[in-house]
């Protein structure tokens, strides 16, 4: 007969999975990348997302192209010679760059029998200077295209010079590292994890698809 009163009998301890060190390190590691890293690139992150919006639709640059001329002078001296080398390239442009504002980089300087051409390019800017060598006297013709072809051309490194080209590898760096990182917790949630990555695979098909079915 059983009392009432009776020592319920103990039930044996659940022997819990314990993750390996490892692994638990991997996964802290993991997250805090994938947060600081996010948060430390979001702007960067932010504006290619934007610049590839506006690289696919030129169309919104219609009405925004500036064109000017100018007219003005350098010293004679400076381009009459018999050759090349006799010609004042540095003060040529020095003098371009203070009587026009202009802020971006040479990429040409051209010279022939008549005439010295000299060409500055920078995001969303074009400029060209053509020098009579008989007379000294230029004509300077600026193109300003507008807010969205400087972001357009900072997207693509165009004409950005050294530093931006480097912020765009910094920043294809970090767009690399948040996705491996994301794509590494993704296997710590268990509830998530399967579904998770038939979301990865249906993204990568998708775009194979359209790839194959529709790009030219």
């Amino acid at each position: 007969m059983h009392s009432a009163f009776a020592t319920p009998v103990e039930e044996p301890p659940v022997t819990r999975h314990r993750m390996a060190p490892w692994k638990r390190r991997l996964a802290m590691v993991s997250r805090w990348l994938h947060i600081y890293l996010s948060m430390a690139s979001f702007g960067i992150l932010f504006f290619f997302a934007v610049t590839g919006l506006t690289l696919n639709h030129t169309e919104w640059l219609k009405g925004q192209q500036r064109t000017v001329q100018y007219k003005g002078s350098v010293d004679v001296k400076w381009v009459r010679g018999s050759d090349e080398k006799s010609v004042a390239k540095l003060e040529i442009v020095e003098l371009l760059r203070k009587a026009h504002g202009v802020r971006t980089a040479m990429s040409e300087f051209r010279i022939d029998e008549f005439q010295c051409t000299v060409s500055f390019k920078g995001p969303g800017y074009t400029a060209d200077a053509i020098v009579d060598r008989a007379t000294g006297k230029y004509e300077f013709t600026e193109t300003r295209m507008g807010v969205v072809a400087i972001l357009n051309d900072l997207h693509k490194g165009r004409d950005s010079g050294k530093v931006w080209s480097a912020i765009i590898d910094v920043s294809a760096v970090l767009m690399t590292l948040v996705a491996l990182t994301g794509l590494v917790l993704i296997f710590y949630l268990q509830k998530r994890r399967m579904s998770g990555l038939i979301s990865l695979a249906a993204g990568v098909a998708l775009c194979c698809v359209i790839y194959r079915l529709w790009v030219p």
